[in-house]
Order: structure tokens, then sequence, then C-alpha cells
């Protein structure tokens, strides 16, 4: 295990840049992983990290000794004090591990027929995270997002995603209109103003959920190349949802619907 206790000492001034900048992950194409979850999640489907980094206080927690031992021997290991730790932390309490990643990359191409959802200008990191968490948990692993979305694989937005990220296509920076027209499934787009239910609709083998900006909904050229709008029924007296909340509520309808046509054949 490799100790580093100065401010100055290059790798230290590396792991920083990472720590702060965007720009410096895209550039290296790697992220760091704040916290045990996480960096189990990700060995778990994607195998070792580059280099794990615990603090002094960390180093003495019988679960991080526990995971460091399970490591492979050659596994890079550096240990900070307490106090350069806590300028890289990524969360408020802070968690004594974290782990250098490279990026992950889909191992597909886009597949124009599979499950898939799509983010439209969706700009807080904890809605694109709670998101891409559900669509995991529903069993929709392809997604898209446009270039004005929140970046997929910043610190809160992995945050909140809770390890999905690793169990998902992420496909950033996409041209929604030109999938939309392509798409061999039903594309399924929410709107307020929309006549149909979203409980009355008739959904197809493949679906693409496609969910809108916070304040501003769908862009006018992704509502259009959707192929149904529908609302979610509200009986109470608020006007809207959450974009998390309503993506939740679509994709476990999706599930629903399956799980009842599958038992409805046997």
């Amino acid at each position: 295990m490799k100790r580093i206790s100065s401010r100055d000492n290059p790798h230290y001034r590396e792991l920083k840049r990472l720590h702060a900048s965007a720009r410096e992950r895209r550039r290296s194409g790697r992220l760091l992983l704040d916290g045990l979850h996480l960096i189990t999640a990700y060995q778990q489907r994607c195998g070792s990290p580059a280099e794990l980094v615990v603090s002094d206080s960390g180093a003495g927690r019988r679960e991080i000794i526990d995971h460091l031992a399970s490591c492979p021997p050659v596994m890079p290991v550096t240990q900070l004090p307490d106090a350069l730790w806590a300028e890289l932390a990524l969360v408020d309490t802070p968690s004594g591990i974290m782990a250098v990643i490279a990026w992950p990359q889909p191992a597909t191409a886009i597949d124009l027929a599979a499950d898939t959802v799509l983010l439209d200008g969706v700009q807080d990191p904890g809605n694109v995270g709670s998101i891409l968490r559900s669509a995991a948990a529903a069993g929709f692993h392809q997604i898209l997002l446009s270039a004005d979305c929140a970046q997929a694989w910043s610190p809160k937005t992995l945050r909140a995603g809770m390890g999905a990220h690793f169990q998902l296509a992420i496909h950033e920076e996409c041209d929604l209109p030109a999938f939309l027209a392509a798409y061999r499934g039903l594309s399924i787009a929410t709107a307020a103003s929309a006549p149909a239910g979203l409980y009355a609709t008739q959904l197809a083998p493949a679906v693409a959920w496609v969910f809108g900006s916070e304040g501003q909904g769908l862009r006018a050229a992704v509502l259009a190349a959707t192929q149904l709008q529908v609302h979610i029924p509200m009986p109470g007296a608020c006007e809207s949802l959450n974009v998390a909340a309503a993506a939740a509520i679509c994709l476990f309808e999706t599930v629903r619907r399956r799980q009842g046509a599958v038992a409805g054949g046997r």
C-alpha cells in the first residue's frame, strides 16, 4: 500500500483533478467512485478498478479491511491522511474508500428494437440517477440521453444511481428524434395534456419511454417523433409529478402489464 501525505504529490494532484473537473474525467477516460457500495457494484459487473484509495480512518474499518483482503494482490492501493481524503470525498459522510475506474462504455451499439428509456434535457443529476436506478430495476437496459442532459457519469448522478449504471448500456449525446424515427417498437411520451391515460394504453412487446426536462418537458421535435403520448392520471390536487417519479410509474406499469400477460397465458 502506497501512502501519500503531501498535497503537492503528483498522484494526489491527479486525483484532485478527477474529483474537481468533468473535463479531466472525459479527457482521461477515468472516474472516481466513492463508497463501498458503488465499488462493489462496479466490481460485480465490470471487474477490478484501476486503483483503490483509502483514508487513514477508513483503513481501520472492518468492512474495508475485508474488501481489501478480497482484492487481487496486484491491486494498487493508496492511503491518504483524513485531511487529504476530505478534499477528494464525493459524499457528505466520509466513506473511507474510493476507486479509480475506466469510464464504462456501452458494450453494444444502439438497438432499434430493444426496450429503451430516453431522457430529453433532464438536467438534475439526482433525477437522472434515480431514473437510471428505476430503469435497471424494471429491466430496461438501454438508455439514451440528449446532449443537454446532466452527465450520466457525474459524481452526483452516480450517487443517485446506487450502482445501477453498471447494469445499463448508457448512450450520451444522442440524436433522439433520429432514434425515434427508426425505432421498431412503440415510442411513448408522457405529457400532461395528452388525451390518453397511461393505464388504458396498449403496450407493445418493445417500448421506448421518453421523458422530458423538469421545467420545459419534451422538445417539440422529440414529442413529434413519438408514436403515442399519454398522461398519468392524478386524482389529487397536484398538477405535475417529479420526472423521476413519473418515469418509475411508467416503467413499472410496463412490468405489471407484462407479468399479468404471462400469468394470464398460463
